[in-house]
């Protein structure tokens, strides 16, 4: 063979390493942006919420094909190799709220971590304010159990001995026989997201007292300053929390501790209210000359608990009450809060913004 057709021999074997090298390449990045498109979102305009249950001891393919079932996979095929090359090795199973604008690594990453955002949540509120009972009335069907069956749990003394042992702030003062609710106060008055259909009583009012945990926690050092014990300051909260409205909470604290200092009565009609588990301006002479320890119309100091849940706010206008040299309030029908030194300062306060009937009745 000649040289110039030993020359055009080689040539055109390299054309074809080339041509074959080029098609090679092209398959390949062809692919790659198959796969990567395949990974994107089915429907980038459409953000509908779509409800996606993962069962416990799901994988990573199995989730692929209930995905795909939901129309939130764009290419089934892209998806399995993602996942099993993803490293998708903490999924957390939980109802989602997903939709189709959602690329699926963005799917995936919010499964593997439990995104919060995206769970499907319900919130059950527990009122600033609320006495015990009414916390057991208002979240026992979202709870699932009755509200007996809730205040039992909450006065089993076995269950409060483990709980005494996990919070710190919860001390055998919850325990005395004159405490009428062991719990009462300690629920942190906020709304709470449920993410799963296992609530348990137990597992909801720890989700309670963890929030009371990091409120009391960070006021720790102010409270040991002030002189109370944990259940004592709750005690106090609580009352200034029924008492007084945000405004004016502080003031009415403060002629609180003057009476406390001055071994007086608080005087507080709240927690003769809180003995019947009623809210109401006009309490009865019967009422009023109660035997109970929460009537502190009576008996002086503090009752032998709290009379309601808390939120934060109220803990911090006990903690910096306003310093005033007043023993008696009184707040009128339109919720302006009279304040007087003496007990004649404060009869005419009453004379002077009289409550009428048709106010009290509301």
């Amino acid at each position: 063979m000649s040289e110039t057709g030993a020359a055009k021999k080689k040539g055109s074997k390299l054309k074809w390493i080339a041509i074959i090298i080029v098609v090679i390449v092209a398959a390949f990045s062809g692919g790659i942006l198959y796969y990567l498109n395949g990974l994107g979102a089915p429907d980038p305009s459409n953000t509908d919420e779509i409800t996606v249950e993962i069962p416990s001891g799901s994988g990573a393919s199995y989730i692929v094909d209930l995905l795909d079932e939901q129309g939130l996979v764009k290419n089934r095929t892209a998806a399995k190799i993602k996942a099993k090359i993803g490293g998708y090795d903490s999924l957390q199973a939980n109802t989602y709220l997903l939709n189709k604008s959602m690329t699926f690594p963005e799917i995936m990453e919010v499964i593997n971590t439990g995104n919060f955002d995206y769970l499907l949540k319900e919130s059950i509120k527990v009122a600033d304010g609320a006495r015990l009972e009414q916390v057991a009335n208002d979240i026992s069907e979202q709870l699932g159990y009755y509200p007996k069956e809730i205040m039992n749990k909450w006065c089993d003394t076995e269950y409060l001995k483990e709980l005494i042992d996990k919070y710190w702030f919860l001390t055998d003062e919850i325990l005395d026989d004159k405490v009428m609710y062991p719990l009462e106060g300690y629920l942190y008055a906020d709304t709470y997201y449920l993410t799963s259909d296992d609530v348990t009583i137990e597992s909801f009012t720890e989700m309670c007292l963890d929030q009371m945990d990091e409120a009391l926690t960070e006021r720790k050092a102010q409270i040991e300053a002030s002189g109370f014990t944990g259940h004592e300051f709750l005690n106090m909260t609580s009352i200034v929390t029924k008492e007084a409205t945000a405004d004016d909470q502080a003031g009415v604290a403060g002629v609180f501790m003057n009476r406390l200092e001055e071994g007086m009565s608080l005087g507080s009609d709240v927690t003769v209210c809180y003995i019947f588990q009623e809210d109401r301006v006009d309490l009865k002479v019967s009422q009023l000359s109660s035997d109970s320890p929460y009537n502190t119309r009576k008996v002086a100091g503090l009752p032998p608990g709290p009379i309601c849940q808390v939120i934060s706010d109220a803990m911090d206008s006990v903690i910096n009450y306003e310093d005033n040299d007043y023993l008696f309030f009184f707040a009128g029908p339109d919720g302006t809060v009279y304040y007087a030194k003496t007990e004649a300062e404060h009869e005419k306060n009453i004379s002077e913004h009289p409550w009428s009937e048709e106010d009290l009745a509301q």
